[in-house]
Order: structure tokens, then sequence, then C-alpha cells
């Protein structure tokens, strides 16, 4: 089973519970991770979202987990001057959500 089936059965069944319990992950945290070559690099995010909106602003990026599912969670102003909430799987790089932040 692919990591971004496997993420969108958990959301699924997270949501029909209404028990989410993701976790923020500190600075040292995602760096040991890095290391250990379970999540992409930062850099790699950052061509991913230019590559997606590009001439965009980046306003915040967070690493989180979920039932041992990495997350980063990506807020950028697009250059039309719309706030977006992207999510990738943090392991592959995958796209899993871009939406208009409401």
């Amino acid at each position: 089973m692919s990591a971004a089936l496997r993420y969108l059965l958990i959301a699924g069944f997270i949501a029909l519970t209404g028990s989410a319990h993701a976790r923020d992950l500190s600075q040292d945290e995602a760096l040991r991770l890095r290391e250990q070559g379970r999540i992409i690099s930062l850099e790699k995010l950052l061509e991913l979202v230019a590559q997606r909106h590009p001439q965009s602003s980046l306003l915040e990026v967070e690493l989180e987990e979920d039932d041992d599912i990495y997350i980063y969670e990506v807020e950028l102003a697009t250059r039309e001057g719309v706030v977006r909430e992207l999510k990738f799987d943090a392991h592959t790089g995958t796209i899993l959500k871009d939406k208009e932040d409401e």
C-alpha cells in the first residue's frame, strides 16, 4: 500500500472518529529524521512547493507526526495574494492536499 493511500485511509478514519492527534515535531527531531533518510529535506520540499506555486511567498512550514506518518504542512501566499495550505508526505514528497486556506 502506498504511503499516500495509507495516509488517506488514516485521515478518513480520523475524520470519522473525530480523534485527530497530530504532534508537531521540533527542529531537532526533524534533523534526526532527515539524517536517517526518513523525510525529504526542506530544500526538496521548497522545490516541490515552487513547482506547484511559482513566485509564491512562504508563510509557514511545520512537520507533524500522526500515527507514524510524517507530514509537511505548508502555508503560502500565491503571487495573486491567495493564502493556500499544502500537505506533503514528508517521506516521499507526494502532495496530499492543496487548498485555499480559509
